[in-house]
């Protein structure tokens, strides 16, 4: 796998070696991103302009594009500088006027002498009760009018780069498309009549109607799933050589995890154990596991968590759980601390505040092994930290933690076994396109005796009632959030938002009772204002979305969200499980201002329908797409061309089993089929899957 297949060096050579691209052009189309020939076949026309021949313009509703044979009459050249050069023409059963602003009488008189026949096409309309076409965009002799294509494709522009530009270049480039033996599993092709890639291509760029350019017409699938298929294939040759690397076999005898299920108040639900069954086989296999753990807000990953390292435990090694901040460590221990308890084991944490001496022992305790089990921030990556004998390391709330740091801990632990855990519902399409490489087990039942969080949906001008509710609330002794928006961007305005309603509750409600948290403070300041809070010192935290992710307050019954239809519809969700914590009855006010636009409407509704994440995240993604609903700048989502992930996502799940399928069957790729796959990712430019394979 050296380098390149010589077969596709046509496709790779610089775009100014296409016909009528010259160095300027050539620039032009650097700047949509073309840099070959290659990356303009991947740009798909996103409309059609109908140039079909008419006998006559009588009966078009104008404006409208025509296209007809006419004889040209008589030239009126322009009477000043910049004015218009009009030509009288005369189709079938009506005349019109074609119009050139700057028009050269000299040129003109040349291309369209007067009793010649031409095809002209262009946009027709009326001004000052005549019919009149401006600047013809087709206008040719009649031998040449094949030329004009019926259905002419629309691409998007930039600066310097017309229409017809860059539809040259683009049939230009069909003409260089290589023959290449099909990748794509040969049922699947049968089974939705794709046809095959040459064909596929050359109809994106020539459609026969508006139908050929949706999503679902069997060319544009066609072109979809290779994107797809070749990324999976990328993820799964990670996947197989995170495989190779020799992983621990850990098998528990169950001892330490019998203790805890006999300790615990309640049952493990059905998911919980379908879960912990999973991992334990992961565990004891011989591979390196890579699995994440998606579960809705309090849908119990903390006790599945804690069993997967109980297994660890139990065959003599020691497991390592990671938060992103420091409060969230400091939860964790706290959620583990009694079921650590209860098996008997050691727990300990270690976070950025640990500091000379009591550092040292705790370091020193990892070395030898007396510690079991550490919860910990990103300090746990630092050098000096050196464990007897990590098996399992998990990682929780994947979005701050990309593959590089998941490899990096694996790397503590020669062939630790990685866990991750997000408490984000993702559409499983989105799940295979960020974590494909990953297996993943789903928790999806509450554990029992989680009570339903009501939630209502009230306008702001409703604010008055609300306080006065929120007082009641409080005398009895319960908690509230209150979450302000973020306003406009801009942190000044999101700080004074926050400032205005902390200062108006406090007024309300009195001293000391109101807390405050925002991103524009000091981080000690937000730890304390969190810890008071948590303490019960505090009974209303009024805060930005900083709280979204995973803080622990069961006494917190009450959650209110200001202009809760600015926000998105799985951070809403994310910020009501906040409550419904404990064993109290929670609430959920969701406040709006009105008028509510329509999406902002459906999403309120989505929420007070529904608790199901899932169910949530897939409103969210027709919603929204994919790019907007993880914030595509960090998300680690490919950047499709032509794949649509919110309208194929069933195309992301067979790209996936038919990659990790051909793998197994061909790990090397070396058979024809395996070939042309390979051939597919230097087309796909998936270089990193590449030079997998090379190094493999």
């Amino acid at each position: 796998m050296s380098g390149r297949p010589e077969i596709l060096f046509p496709l790779f050579a610089g775009v100014e070696t296409l016909q009528g691209v010259g160095p300027k052009t050539a620039q032009s189309f650097t700047q949509m991103g073309v840099e070959t020939p290659r990356d303009l076949l991947f740009t798909l026309p996103y409309s059609i302009v109908d140039r079909r021949r008419r006998e006559t313009i009588k009966g078009v509703d104008l404006p409208a594009v025509v296209t007809v044979e006419v004889t040209i009459g008589q030239h009126r050249p322009a009477r000043n500088r910049g004015g218009a050069y009009r030509i009288h023409v005369t189709d079938a059963q009506m005349d019109f006027q074609l119009v050139f602003f700057h028009g050269r009488s000299r040129y003109l008189e040349a291309q369209v002498p007067e009793g010649a026949r031409r095809v002209v096409s262009g946009r027709l309309e009326l001004f000052d009760g005549l019919a009149q076409m401006v600047h013809p965009d087709h206008m040719v002799p009649l031998e040449e009018a094949a030329e004009i294509p019926e259905f002419e494709p629309v691409y998007n522009l930039t600066q310097g780069i017309t229409q017809k530009t860059i539809f040259r270049a683009a049939q230009n480039t069909i003409t260089r498309i290589p023959d290449l033996a099909e990748w794509i599993d040969p049922a699947q092709v049968k089974k939705e009549t794709w046809p095959q890639w040459q064909k596929a291509i050359v109809e994106a760029h020539n459609p026969n109607g508006l139908d050929d350019l949706e999503a679902h017409s069997s060319t544009r699938a066609r072109l979809a799933y290779d994107e797809l298929f070749a990324h999976q294939l990328t993820l799964a040759l990670a996947r197989q050589m995170e495989r190779k690397a020799r992983g621990i076999s850990s098998i528990g005898d169950g001892r330490f995890q019998a203790k805890v299920l006999a300790a615990l108040p309640y049952q493990a639900t059905k998911a919980q154990n379908r879960a912990i069954g999973e991992i334990t086989v992961d565990l004891g296999s011989d591979q390196r596991m890579n699995r994440l753990l998606q579960g809705d807000v309090g849908s119990g990953k903390t006790l599945v968590a804690f069993m997967a390292l109980l297994v660890v435990v139990e065959a003599g090694g020691q497991g390592v759980m990671m938060a992103p901040t420091e409060i969230l460590a400091r939860q964790h221990l706290e959620g583990l601390r009694p079921l650590a308890e209860d098996a008997g084991v050691v727990l300990e944490l270690l976070t950025g505040r640990d500091k000379g001496a009591e550092r040292r022992a705790k370091l020193a305790a990892l070395e030898r092994g007396d510690i079991h089990i550490l919860v910990g921030t990103h300090a746990v990556f630092q050098q000096d930290v050196v464990f007897n004998d990590l098996r399992l390391a998990i990682v929780d709330e994947q979005h701050r933690f990309g593959v590089r740091q998941r490899m990096e801990l694996a790397d503590k632990g020669q062939g630790a076994d990685v866990l991750v855990m997000t408490a984000t519902p993702i559409p499983r399409s989105l799940a295979l396109a960020q974590y494909g490489d990953m297996d993943v087990s789903v928790l999806d039942e509450k554990p029992p005796g989680r009570k339903a969080v009501i939630t209502a949906v009230i306008s702001t001008e409703r604010m008055d009632e609300v306080i006065s509710h929120l007082r009641g609330a409080i005398d009895e002794g319960r908690q509230c959030y209150w979450v302000c928006p973020l306003v406009e961007e801009s942190e000044f305005m999101d700080l004074t938002a926050a400032e205005e309603r902390f200062k108006r509750l406090r007024a309300v409600l009195g001293e000391g009772i109101v807390g405050l948290v925002h991103g524009q403070m000091p981080a000690a300041d937000k730890d304390a204002a969190m810890a008071a809070f948590q303490a019960g010192e505090t009974s209303v935290l009024v805060a930005t979305t900083v709280i979204e992710v995973g803080v622990n307050v069961p006494n917190a019954t009450i959650m209110v969200i200001e202009r809760a239809e600015i926000f998105g519809l799985a951070q809403l969700h994310q910020l009501r499980g906040r409550v419904g914590r404990g064993s109290a009855q929670s609430t959920c006010l969701l406040m709006y201002q009105a008028p509510l636009k329509e999406g902002g409407r459906k999403r309120l509704e989505v929420l007070r329908e529904t608790e199901d994440g899932f169910v949530i995240s897939e409103t969210d993604l027709q919603m929204r797409g994919a790019g907007d609903m993880i914030g595509t700048a960090q998300s680690g989502l490919p950047r499709f061309q032509i794949a649509d992930l919110e309208r194929q996502a069933g195309l992301m799940a067979v790209a996936q089993s038919d990659a990790r399928a051909l793998l197994t069957a061909d790990p090397g790729l070396e058979s024809s089929r395996g070939q042309a796959a390979r051939v597919l990712l230097w087309l796909m430019r998936q270089d990193q899957a590449i030079r997998l394979i090379s190094v493999g």
